[in-house]
């Protein structure tokens, strides 16, 4: 019989502790439910929407809160005066199902300190995914956090296991990692996603002979990183995240803003605000990295180191860049449209179609889901609306800024006043 007084606690614990790895979401998984087991992680599993409009969950712990080494940016380093816990392999493997047959989560993230070395504490969390997949016929998301300098056999089981694995990179650049985390090891991080890159490439390949071959990690890899813990400008940061995207073939880079709970003089003081704007401006410039087209060089470079934590980094770009504008939209293909502020994949995709039909106006364009705040500055159309063509960047960049803020003003909720 398990404790449930004792689990509960555990698991207060070590939640708790798995709050700042924030490299949970996923995409690509197409682990069907078969034979009548449990789950499916088909359209994937994080705190967010799927395409079909719904809201999915994942138990997220710690295996784990004891650790061997002493990263002074980590809540679980073995110098912190924490409460201490671990789950036993069979703890954890409970959890999940009977979460899951209550219908509270659909798929598991598991990661975990180190216990003493790397494969003993990477053993357990395969066991875990081991159980879930052979003695439970469980076919939910399962997304380990891979341990640095585990063993390649290791690491070849849990990807026949797990729907993702990920390898954390944590500071963006190895004299971060340095300077926070001595004891550590760049190459012990690089080793086991060079390995997973290539054993992805490899089962993909046996994919396409044989029907009937076993899945490895189908929704990849991805790594995350610390910000704002080290004084990396955000140009080495997306540098460091476009070259793991090109070289190790990563599904997901995660920018984890540095959140104060030590007093080491190496860090910024406790009562530093987390960089929340600055991880939300790295986001964008991925997006617009990955699907946008856009080089690291053009979002920041060495005279424009920083995202602008004002606008959205392809506005900046815009801005920096007005003798690119404007754009006929009747006539730019795919790739120029794509650059323009306030038009999405989707909605550049949808104007591509669209004016084969006809020449697309303003009202066109609202319909097919442009923002023309935002656009109307940077582009012509079959209307004469709009037209600004003696507006600076620094003019444009103040009509934005205040109409946002005045959008903002008019939508604020009032409180009632009853006296």
């Amino acid at each position: 019989m398990m404790d449930w007084d004792r689990i509960q606690e555990k698991l207060q614990i070590l939640a708790d502790a798995a709050k700042y790895d924030v490299s949970c979401a996923s995409s690509g998984s197409k682990r069907k439910n078969e034979n009548n087991g449990l789950g499916n992680a088909s359209n994937g599993i994080c705190h967010t929407y799927t395409e079909d409009g719904r809201c999915v969950s994942l138990l997220k712990i710690l295996l784990t809160n004891h650790c061997i080494f002493d990263c002074a940016y980590c809540v679980s380093r073995k110098s912190n005066d924490i409460k201490r816990a671990a789950f036993t392999v069979q703890e954890v493997v409970d959890l999940t199902i009977n979460f899951y047959r209550r219908n509270y989560i659909e798929g598991l993230f598991l990661s975990s300190g180190i216990f003493k070395d790397a494969d003993f504490t990477m053993e357990r969390l395969v066991r875990v995914a081991k159980k879930l997949r052979t003695e439970h016929n469980f076919n939910g998301y399962i997304h380990l956090k891979s341990i640095p300098g585990a063993s390649d056999e290791l690491m070849q089981e849990a990807g026949l296991y797990a729907d993702r694995l990920s390898v954390n990179l944590e500071m963006p650049t190895e004299e971060g990692l340095k300077l926070l985390a001595p004891d550590k090891n760049r190459q012990d991080m690089i080793k086991p996603m060079g390995y997973l890159k290539n054993q992805l490439i490899l089962h993909t390949e046996e994919k396409k002979l044989f029907k009937k071959a076993p899945m490895f990690a189908p929704a990849g890899q991805s790594t995350q990183m610390v910000i704002g813990a080290t004084p990396e400008n955000d140009h080495h940061i997306l540098f460091t995240a476009n070259h793991f995207y090109k070289s190790f073939n990563m599904k997901r880079v995660y920018y984890s803003g540095y959140v104060p709970i030590s007093n080491d003089k190496r860090l910024p003081g406790l009562n530093t605000a987390v960089p929340m704007v600055r991880e939300n401006r790295l986001y964008q410039a991925d997006w617009l990295m990955r699907f946008y087209g856009f080089k690291v060089n053009e979002i920041v470079n060495d005279s424009v180191p920083h995202l602008d934590l004002d606008i959205d980094p392809k506005l900046s770009w815009a801005i920096r860049n007005m003798q690119l504008f404007p754009v006929d939209i009747n006539k730019a293909d795919l790739q120029v449209i794509l650059r323009i502020p306030g038009i999405g994949v989707l909605s550049a995709q949808k104007i591509v179609k669209a004016r084969l039909f006809s020449k697309l106006n303003w009202e066109n364009l609202k319909q097919i889901g442009v923002a023309i705040n935002r656009a109307r500055y940077f582009i012509t159309c079959n209307s004469n609306a709009f037209e600004r063509r003696d507006l600076t960047g620094t003019n444009i960049k103040q009509f934005i800024l205040a109409e946002s803020q005045s959008k903002y003003l008019k939508n604020k909720p009032s409180q009632l006043s009853l006296f």
